[in-house]
């Protein structure tokens, strides 16, 4: 039986595409059903695109609305989709309690550094900044803490030689884009 998902999203939606194409005809093909893209914002890009491929989408607007308020609208929402897992992919909106706790080691994240070092926004940038020849991405259980839960799978990147913050987005983002997928086969397996 195939899980049951909602992808999360926030923005472009590259990790979003990526898991759909795994979803689509990929390593996650006889696993997963994605049900629902959701978004937070309006102009997400990554919006456009699921409705392209034919998924279904809904957005509540974020702005303006305190976190526990919006979290039970999403909440409200999803009651109807009968999920297995909420995929976090690409979300920039911490997620309340009572969100977690509705959804209880079923919401997964991934995060652009080892999350036993860096918490939060800007994975990449700390990385680059700090100068750092590898980091790693994380794939993590959403706990009600800022990326503080339980590790799923880490995978480390390449940094050797780049000399730009885009050069180690473009190579955090190529590790990104295979490694989820391979964790959510081995999480859904």
């Amino acid at each position: 039986m195939k899980k049951r998902i909602a992808l999360f999203i926030s923005g472009r939606g590259s990790n979003m595409k990526a898991i759909v194409e795994q979803c689509q005809g990929g390593i996650l093909k006889d696993l997963v059903e994605v049900v629902l893209v959701f978004a937070n914002r309006q102009d997400a890009g990554g919006l456009e695109h699921a409705q392209q491929l034919g998924l279904e989408t809904h957005c509540i607007e974020s702005r303006g609305l305190k976190r526990t308020a919006f979290d039970q609208k999403v909440l409200t929402l999803l009651s109807d989709y009968q999920l297995d897992y909420i995929v976090l992919a690409g979300y920039m909106r911490v997620l309340s309690s009572a969100f977690v706790a509705a959804y209880p080691k079923r919401i997964i994240n991934i995060h652009p550094a080892d999350t036993a070092q860096h918490q939060g926004l800007n994975g990449y940038g700390w990385a680059f900044e700090k100068g750092l020849e590898t980091t790693k991405v994380t794939v993590h259980y959403v706990d009600e803490g800022l990326d503080t839960g339980a590790i799923i799978a880490q995978h480390s990147v390449d940094l050797k030689g780049a000399s730009t913050l885009e050069e180690v987005e473009r190579r955090g983002l190529a590790v990104e884009h295979y490694f989820y997928s391979k964790t959510l086969q081995e999480i859904f397996e």
